[in-house]
């Protein structure tokens, strides 16, 4: 198969965005929080687990210490009890707590608008801070790549890194500027109706025309 050239995989993004579109065209984000602190939180406890199970803690766990103010004097204890359903609780916890210290002793408790700044708050990375920004402030600065967007990456050909680094700059090199902020929420959907990890329904797949991996079988 010969290479493609950058001209033809930056078409072939445009067509990938215009396709997602028209099937995902809402882009809402699956956690619930009412403040850019609560998502900060809500992504952090987001990892090993679903959105729908964080957000069946963060009811009580923002109704207590809703507010960096509140969590930094919490007892991890505590926090350990409320979230306790969702895996590495303890962990957790711990994070909850130094990221809320971190807010307060070095953003005055407001979260930072700024990709670099965010990383700043324990347990906070990259694609963290690009679903932060994205989902709390509306703000692109890159495209946030979790196991999902990886894996899609890397089916649809626009990447072949298992970094998610390498990952998010591959993409960005052939998708528009205007288009990263919702690629995040469109290709998890996509991936959990259609291009599953396991179990991939390529027969109803809206981008086999143009997905390298098809192989007419699925």
């Amino acid at each position: 198969m010969p290479r493609e050239s950058k001209a033809a995989k930056i078409e072939r993004a445009g067509i990938v965005t215009k396709r997602m579109y028209e099937h995902y065209p809402q882009t809402k984000g699956y956690l619930d929080f009412d403040t850019p602190f609560q998502m900060v939180i809500a992504t952090l406890l987001s990892a090993q687990t679903t959105d729908k199970a964080v957000n069946k803690v963060t009811p009580e766990l923002f109704g207590r210490w809703p507010t960096p103010e509140a969590m930094q004097e919490a007892d991890e204890l505590e926090i350990q009890k409320v979230i306790h359903p969702l895996g590495f609780f303890k962990t957790k916890a711990k994070r909850c707590v130094e990221c809320a210290s971190t807010l307060m002793s070095e953003f005055d408790g407001v979260v930072p608008q700024d990709i670099d700044d965010l990383q700043r708050l324990p347990g906070v990375g990259r694609k963290t801070a690009n679903v932060v920004l994205n989902d709390a402030f509306g703000i692109t600065e890159g495209i946030a790549v979790d196991t999902h967007v990886k894996r899609i990456a890397n089916k649809l050909g626009f990447s072949k890194s298992d970094d998610p680094a390498k990952v998010e700059q591959d993409l960005m090199a052939v998708f528009d500027r205007s288009d990263w902020l919702p690629i995040n929420k469109r290709w998890i959907a996509f991936g959990r109706e259609i291009c599953d990890a396991k179990r991939p329904r390529c027969q109803k797949c809206f981008l086999t025309d143009i997905c390298p991996s098809f192989k007419g079988e699925g």
